[in-house]
């Protein structure tokens, strides 16, 4: 499968290179191709990773990954091509947060979320919420002493549901559908929550994990 990737910080990097891993073509849309740390990145991920425009990117995707800073987004769709998404799965790993002095908060909330403006600056793709409930270092293959942890998902088709929770089960995650994209409502206060708890305790290795009774 063709993967695009609109993004290529950390957690693009990170993502790209677990779909490569797995044995998809993986291309990262950015505006700085020839960046040292994306062609360190070409260097380890070898011949199933490219790299490309976000318009390149976009038109290359079976299926594409939002992998942004939520203040560039919308640009980054803009510059992609809205129409280069349509009914494709879009995956949205974003989290709208801004910065303020007591540290980082969410700009979105109660009545609307990053997830539901994708879908609304994408209305013919179908986007999934995923990827943003963890950091970068454990989204592909995560290794915790307490097993595997669970990865939340929302979004209003449920083909492309089951498509990401399949590429999630390749990933080594279980999964846990919330519904509808308004989901995103949900999920982006549980990445604040992650990100606190590591501000806290100066440590990143954890993730959520959904516990149900037998």
């Amino acid at each position: 499968m063709k993967i695009g990737i609109i993004g290529s910080g950390v957690v693009g990097q990170a993502l790209g290179t677990g779909f490569a891993t797995v044995g998809h073509e993986v291309k990262i849309g950015t505006r700085r191709p020839a960046d040292d740390k994306l062609k360190l990145w070409l260097g380890q991920n070898g011949p199933h990773a490219s790299v490309g425009s976000p318009l390149e990117t976009a038109r290359f995707g079976e299926v594409i990954v939002l992998a942004t800073a939520w203040s560039g987004t919308e640009n980054a769709i803009k510059i992609a091509g809205p129409e280069n998404f349509a009914g494709k799965v879009v995956i949205d790993a974003t989290n709208p947060l801004k910065m303020g002095q007591s540290g980082p908060t969410l700009a979105l909330g109660w009545s609307d979320s990053a997830g539901e403006q994708v879908q609304r600056w994408l209305p013919g793709a179908k986007v999934v919420k995923a990827f943003n409930v963890v950091g970068n270092a454990h989204m592909f293959r995560p290794n915790f002493v307490d097993g595997p942890p669970d990865m939340l998902i929302a979004g209003n088709d449920a083909a492309a549901k089951q498509r990401v929770t399949d590429i999630l089960h390749s990933f080594g995650w279980g999964v846990v559908d919330l519904g509808g994209i308004e989901g995103a409502r949900y999920l982006e206060p549980i990445a604040m929550a992650w990100i606190v708890y590591g501000i806290k305790n100066n440590s990143w290795n954890h993730a959520f994990r959904l516990l149900r009774k037998a």
